[in-house]
């Protein structure tokens, strides 16, 4: 998706999913919503002031990525749900598919 594209949700909508997060899909037609789904890898990079997450769910050759200022607790083996929508990265010339996190609970 090209930058203008991105559900972009906003602080209330971050503080809304926690609680309700059909809300945030109803508003977001672009978002997944994925239980129970189970992390097989979860690393952690520094990446200026903020935390890089990528983990990668069992059965799923896509990572799943999201940013926190701070590092979180680690997810491998864990079931999560998830809510997310797809994205590319360009590395080297060359478009991979992502998925960007907008929330993340343990199941």
């Amino acid at each position: 998706m090209a930058g203008d594209e991105r559900p972009h949700a906003s602080i209330s909508d971050i503080n809304t999913m926690a609680s309700d997060p059909k809300k945030l899909l109803k508003k977001h037609q672009q978002l997944t919503q994925s239980d129970h789904m189970k992390v097989v890898s979860h690393v952690q990079r520094e990446d200026n002031d903020w935390f890089l997450h990528t983990l990668m769910l069992e059965d799923i050759d896509t990572p799943f990525k999201f940013r926190r200022q701070q590092q979180y607790q680690n997810l491998k083996g864990q079931r999560v749900n998830l809510t997310y929508y797809r994205d590319t990265e360009n590395i080297a010339g060359m478009d991979f598919e992502v998925m960007r996190i907008v929330r993340i609970k343990v199941a």
